[in-house]
């Protein structure tokens, strides 16, 4: 499995539901990076997309408790153990977290590549990811050159399992 966020410099990841600021080169790398993927999210992260809906172009599945839970352009899964028969027999690598918080620390030790994009600013957050320089089990495979938007600096990172 494969997972990809934006992270400001304490690995904040969200304020109230939504992202912490708004790069369309960021949207568009994610864009690039998940089209034709099986993407996994949370409820509330299906809920911040636009309409409410999964993203076209990608198969989605959204896990949340409520069994009576209904989502446009996604399949709806209760938890791990049914969204991983619902994709069995998928290469891993087709198979994209994007969050939130909880799915993203659930699914971390299933994940064999993480696509940070880092954010060299400190906001708000109330949601947040672990630091991945500071995770043995990670290694920095390559980064991007600087980008600026907004008046924001950030650079794309592309981290990879040790021994996996």
């Amino acid at each position: 499995m494969q997972l990809i966020l934006a992270a400001d410099e304490n690995w904040g990841i969200g304020k109230g539901g939504d992202l912490l600021c708004h790069l369309p080169g960021d949207l568009k790398y994610f864009k690039e990076r998940t089209m034709g993927k099986i993407m996994v999210m949370g409820r509330a992260t299906l809920e911040s997309l636009p309409g409410k809906k999964g993203l076209p172009g990608r198969t989605n599945y959204v896990l949340t408790s409520d069994r009576a839970y209904e989502a446009e352009n996604a399949r709806v899964v209760h938890d791990r153990a049914e969204l991983m028969e619902a994709v069995s027999g998928t290469d891993p690598d087709e198979i994209m977290i994007m969050g939130g918080e909880r799915v993203y620390k659930e699914f971390l030790p299933l994940c064999s590549v993480c696509y940070i994009t880092k954010i060299y600013e400190k906001f708000d957050a109330d949601r947040f990811f672990v630091n991945l320089d500071d995770d043995a089990d990670f290694t920095c495979e390559a980064v991007s050159g600087v980008k600026e938007e907004n008046g924001i600096k950030y650079q794309f990172f592309k981290y990879t399992r040790k021994n996996g």
